[in-house]
């Protein structure tokens, strides 16, 4: 598990976090996206190298990158008067759903390179074991970056509604909840599991009815592309139920290296890596509704 895990975080690390800083704000972000695999290489280098000093140097690297690229939220937050409605007023209310995901977004890699610093110490922090410190980092710069990233494209995208909102909305909430859940007890941590898939499934709806189909018809291999990350949200989600659901419970469910073959993979290589692959080739097409999030 520890080999194909490293693996899924290396790729989060070094290609879809800087691919998905390009979507987000191409102007602002595009200096930060090009260094950041200058600068998440100490984080994909620890991960590689047995728990101790030099491991945990090599990942608080890549944390005080992670805590940068967090501070740079309040710069996106809506500056209007909130008491005189007017249009600066009803665009942000438009935006809301689509920025509250980015945020997320933008926020998460923060989490996980806080977990790695403690996983590398071989610190257990807040009691946590060593196994789920290790299995935070794939989730945040998955569940956390990428899923809370695509639901905002997907809402900004989309006919306006309440299953856009419900996406982008619904996805940050989710991921909020489990991290929460961790906290509390695994029927706290199913709550979050419910409430991530139905936002990632609601992404997966949009994108194969209105998204793919308006792609698909002017490039083939994007419309492919959003086809296959569609279709493994439903499998993969559908695993992260069953596993949430095993925890609260007891019924038998995969185990966590079952979990990372399986849900982590697919997520990683099915979910992540091709949508962001359909969506530079949107926004790099200038397609209608397909702007980014600035």
């Amino acid at each position: 598990m520890t080999v194909l895990v490293n693996l899924i975080v290396t790729l989060g690390m070094l290609y879809v976090v800087p691919a998905g800083l390009r979507l987000i704000d191409p102007v602002r972000l595009r200096r930060t996206a090009r260094l950041w695999p200058l600068l998440a290489a100490p984080g994909a280098v620890c991960l590689w190298l047995p728990r101790g000093a030099p491991a945990t140097i090599l990942a608080a690297l890549y944390a005080a990158a992670t805590l940068a690229l967090a501070a740079r939220t309040p710069a996106r937050l809506p500056r209007t008067d909130p008491i005189r409605p007017g249009p600066l007023r009803q665009r942000l209310l438009r935006t809301a759903p689509a920025e509250a995901a980015v945020l997320t977004a933008l926020v998460s890699p923060s989490v996980a390179g806080t977990a790695l610093v403690a996983e590398r110490a071989g610190y257990r922090l807040f009691g946590f074991d060593l196994d789920i410190l290790a299995l935070t980092v794939p989730h945040f710069h998955f569940a956390g970056f990428t899923a809370a990233l695509v639901a905002g494209l997907v809402c900004r995208a989309a006919a306006p509604g309440r299953l856009a909102h419900w996406a982008a909305y619904s996805v940050p909430a989710g991921t909020l909840l489990v991290l929460l859940g961790y906290f509390v007890d695994d029927w706290a941590e199913l709550v979050g599991a419910v409430t991530l898939t139905g936002g990632m499934w609601a992404v997966a709806l949009l994108t194969w009815r209105e998204i793919r189909p308006r792609a698909g018809g002017r490039d083939r291999l994007t419309g492919a592309l959003l086809a296959v990350s569609a279709a493994v949200l439903v499998v993969t989600m559908l695993l992260a139920l069953w596993w949430a659901l095993g925890e609260a419970t007891g019924i038998t469910h995969p185990t966590l290296t079952w979990m990372a073959a399986t849900h982590g993979l697919g997520n990683a290589l099915g979910f992540a890596l091709c949508s962001l692959l359909a969506w530079r080739r949107l926004t790099a097409g200038r397609t209608p509704r397909t702007e980014n999030l600035t």
